[in-house]
Formats: C-alpha cells, sequence, structure tokens
C-alpha cells in the first residue's frame, strides 16, 4: 500500500508514545468501524429479542456485521456528504446484507439514528481501550509497591521548590507514585464497570422511531415507558454497555467523564514522568530508566543515553488535560443534537484514549525496569552536611531558648555553615547559647539525615498494606481490580 493511496493516514510518526502499542489497534479507524457494525448488530438482537424484527434477520445483520466487508476510505470519504459516518454506512452495511439475505436488508438500523450507532460504538471503544489502560496500571502500580517495599529506609533528600527540604525515603515517594496511579485505576474502574452507557434514542431522543417499528401495519402499541427501558436494556445487555435512564444525545456526560478519568490518568503517570527526569539528571543520578541497547540515544552525542520512556509519557500528560478540556466544554451542546459540537468529540476522544492507553502501556515498562542508586541517594542527602535536619534541631532548641532565639540561633548558623563549609554542629555549640543547654555531640545526633526521617517508613506500611487490601491510600475507593 502506498501513501497515494492512503492520503491522511495516521502512522503515529508525530505521536511515538501510542505507536506500536496495543491501545493503538484499539482505536483506530477499523475499531472504530467494527464498534458501529456491533451495535448495528447487539440493535438487531435487541429488536429481535422484543419481537420487532425476525430472529432469522437478526442473525444475519450479526453474522456479516464485519469490518474487513467494508470499503473504510470510501465511507470515510462519503461521510463529508453528511458530517458523520453512519449514514454511509448504513447504506453500505445494507448492501452488505442484502448480498446475503435480501429480506434481512429491510431491518438494518430499524428505527435508530446516527447518533445512537456513533455514540454506542464510541462507548464500546472506550471500554475496549480502558481495559487495557486499567490493567497496564494495575501493573504500574504493583511494580511501585515494590520499589516502596524494597526501599521502605532508602535514605534520600526531599525537595521543595527545587533545593533540599528535609530527608525523605525513595520508598515513601515510590509509595506515593503508587497510591495515585491505583486511584487512577478506580476512577477508570468505574467507567468499565458500568460507567459507560448505550445510546438509544432515536431523532429526537423520544425513541419514537423504535415505538413505531414496534407496533407496524395498525397492530396494538406497546407502552411507550416499558417498550422504551426493555429495548434499552437489551441493548445494554447485547453490547455489554449500562443502560441510561434517559437517552444522551444532547447531555454528554459519559464523554466528560471519560475525558476526566484520562487526565487524572495521564497526570498520575506524569508526576512519575517529571520525577524520573529530575531524579535521573547528571548531577543527580539517583535513578534511571531500564536500559535498552540504543534506546535513548542522541543524533550528535554519542555519551548521551536519554529518559525516552519519561519523555514520552511526559509529553502524553501535558496534552490530555488540554484534549479533556476541549471535550468537557462539549457539555455546552445545543438542542437535540449539535450541528458541530458532535462532531468536534471524535478525534479529541480518541486522541485522549491513544494518548492515555500509550503513556500507561509505557509507564509499565518504566517502573517494572526502573533502576534505583540507593548509594547516590544517601550520597546526595548529605551534600549539604547536617542542614536538612535543622528543622530537627532548631525544634529541640525552642523548648530551651525559645522559639525565636533558636530559629535565629539556627538560621544565622545554617547560613554561616552554607558559606564557610564548617560543620553545622560545631557552629551550633559556638554560641553560648546553645552551649548552654546541649553538646556537640547531642547536636550532631539531632542533625543526622537518616535518624529524621519521620513517619515516611510508617506511611510506606501503611500504603503497602492499603494495596495488599485492595483500597487506594489516597482517597480510600473501591479495589483497583484486573478486568
Amino acid at each position: 500500500m502506498t501513501n497515494d493511496e492512503t492520503p491522511g493516514m495516521d502512522s503515529g510518526l508525530l505521536s511515538p508514545v501510542r505507536a506500536g502499542t496495543p491501545v493503538e489497534r484499539e482505536v483506530a479507524d477499523e475499531a472504530w468501524l467494527q464498534a458501529m457494525l456491533d451495535a448495528e448488530a447487539a440493535l438487531a438482537r435487541a429488536q429481535a429479542g422484543l419481537g420487532t424484527l425476525p430472529a432469522e434477520a437478526a442473525d444475519v445483520i450479526g453474522r456479516v456485521a464485519r469490518a474487513d466487508r467494508i470499503d473504510l476510505r470510501a465511507l470515510a470519504v462519503a461521510a463529508r456528504e453528511s458530517a458523520n459516518p453512519v449514514v454511509a454506512l448504513v447504506r453500505a452495511f445494507t448492501e452488505v446484507v442484502a448480498a446475503h439475505d435480501p429480506s434481512a436488508a429491510q431491518y438494518v438500523h430499524r428505527g435508530s439514528t446516527s447518533q445512537d450507532i456513533f455514540d454506542t460504538g464510541a462507548m464500546l471503544v472506550c471500554a475496549r481501550a480502558l481495559r487495557l489502560v486499567r490493567a497496564d496500571l494495575l501493573r504500574v502500580a504493583d511494580a511501585l509497591d515494590a520499589l516502596a517495599e524494597r526501599h521502605g529506609d532508602t535514605l534520600m533528600a526531599g525537595r521543595t521548590l527545587g533545593l533540599h527540604a528535609v530527608p525523605t525515603t525513595f520508598g515513601l515517594k515510590a509509595a506515593g507514585w503508587s497510591a495515585q496511579v491505583r486511584e487512577a485505576g478506580v476512577r477508570v474502574g468505574r467507567l468499565v464497570d458500568g460507567g459507560l452507557p448505550v445510546s438509544l434514542g432515536g431523532a429526537a431522543g423520544t425513541l419514537a422511531g423504535y415505538l413505531q417499528y414496534a407496533a407496524p401495519d395498525g397492530s396494538p402499541a406497546p407502552d411507550p415507558a416499558a417498550y422504551a427501558t426493555a429495548l434499552t436494556g437489551a441493548f445494554a445487555a447485547e453490547t455489554g454497555l449500562a443502560a441510561p435512564v434517559l437517552p444522551w444525545h444532547a447531555l454528554r456526560g459519559p464523554l466528560a467523564d471519560v475525558a476526566a478519568a484520562l487526565a487524572f490518568v495521564t497526570g498520575s503517570l506524569g508526576k512519575i514522568a517529571v520525577d524520573v527526569q529530575s531524579l535521573g539528571r547528571t548531577e543527580v543520578g539517583e535513578v534511571a530508566e531500564p536500559a535498552v541497547s540504543g534506546r535513548g540515544a542522541s543524533s550528535a552525542m554519542p555519551h548521551k543515553r536519554n529518559p525516552v520512556l519519561a519523555t514520552l509519557i511526559r509529553a502524553a500528560s501535558l496534552q490530555v488535560p488540554a484534549l479533556a478540556g476541549a471535550l468537557t466544554q462539549c457539555l455546552v451542546t445545543e438542542d437535540e443534537r449539535s450541528g458541530g459540537v458532535w462532531h468536534a468529540e471524535w478525534l479529541l476522544l480518541r486522541e485522549c484514549l491513544r494518548l492515555a492507553g500509550g503513556a500507561s502501556h509505557t509507564a509499565v515498562e518504566l517502573c517494572e525496569g526502573l533502576a534505583v542508586d540507593a548509594a547516590r541517594m544517601g550520597a546526595n542527602a548529605r551534600a549539604t552536611g547536617a542542614l536538612m535536619a535543622s528543622e530537627r534541631v532548631s525544634a529541640v532548641l525552642a523548648l530551651r531558648l525559645g522559639t525565636s532565639t533558636a530559629k535565629r540561633v539556627v538560621s544565622d548558623a545554617a547560613a554561616a555553615a552554607a558559606r564557610t563549609g564548617r560543620p553545622l554542629a560545631e557552629l551550633l555549640v559556638s554560641d553560648p547559647g546553645v552551649a548552654a543547654v546541649a553538646d556537640e555531640k547531642e547536636i550532631a545526633a539531632l542533625l543526622d539525615p537518616a535518624a529524621y526521617t519521620g513517619a515516611a517508613s510508617s506511611l510506606v506500611r501503611l500504603a503497602l498494606a492499603d494495596a495488599r487490601a485492595g483500597r487506594t491510600s489516597v482517597a480510600r475507593s473501591v479495589p483497583l481490580e484486573d478486568s
């Protein structure tokens, strides 16, 4: 196949985070086409189950509802004439059904409308992509939990505004990463497990067409509420999606929910990515991405091995919130179907799914293979001498000298230590007031960074216990389970 034969083909050249990942296949044009055909087939089966059309016709429609029977490029071009692909799809699919059974062709898309099929197809695409995301998030969280357990007591510098703050442990950092990833998985799980609805409303959300075909030729009309509920429920059961109470043609909450979850997913993974980039700087050197031959090579500098995985994840984390915001603004849609707002959602949704799916898949490799240099962490934590524990000695001296005096003495001594390189303990005991209430040995012990990690180790154990119990440490929510 040449470039001339596939104009506009998106091969992922400008989006390497998702290129070649499983999610790419689940949201490609062919997958979207198959999802719409799946919706048509499910609708026919649901109607047949309620006696609206012959079971034999539904069987034929289901058997031939395959994307490889439709010319995808011709369908895309034909969509220019109706502003959506479903009109041309119904025409092409009806021809496919007629070729197998002419009598069944009249039952394709019976009583339906383009948005019912497209939106239901979109929810099927979301479900399939989000299951991949959830499984990847579970693997990421498990890998981070293993790091947290291994490094619960590994001393490292806590950093605020880019500078050394107080000591912490790498285990606590990894546990925090994991807790947020698990929370992201919970949010995705809520969608996958009952949060993605079928779309069924007919031309303007009244189901009038479906009701009309349920009572042809003057036969008694079914109770509208009962039939609408039964058809929606049967359609939902056939697709594996949820059954909404009301049609949501102009109520775009389901897409806003997906957008919000995907923004949270990529934001959570982006936090890990940016920390890995920061901790992997040459002068820091505390973590490194898994080494793969040839990966990360610079086109100009032979000595470099760039943090490729973190870079891909971070790029996705910067794009998805913007796309998700655009999807969310599509809640503001006019009338019973928008002229342009509905249409604007499609690529935004797909790109959010692609980027989040690519980022979560990439994060599995990053977190399962992350190299941690505990010795370098310890050395960096002590690079500023005892300054990182100055908070501790200030608190102890405050009880003996008064808060304002202790703060002034410790601040002056810390500044002098940074300026001269002299030990902070030595400078502190040179102050007569300090010397009167503490000796150098006690001050030196108070200033040991390894002895001032607070509840870090205990918090790691609590987080790991939560993870083992299927809870999320950030929100104490429902368990994250693989699908």
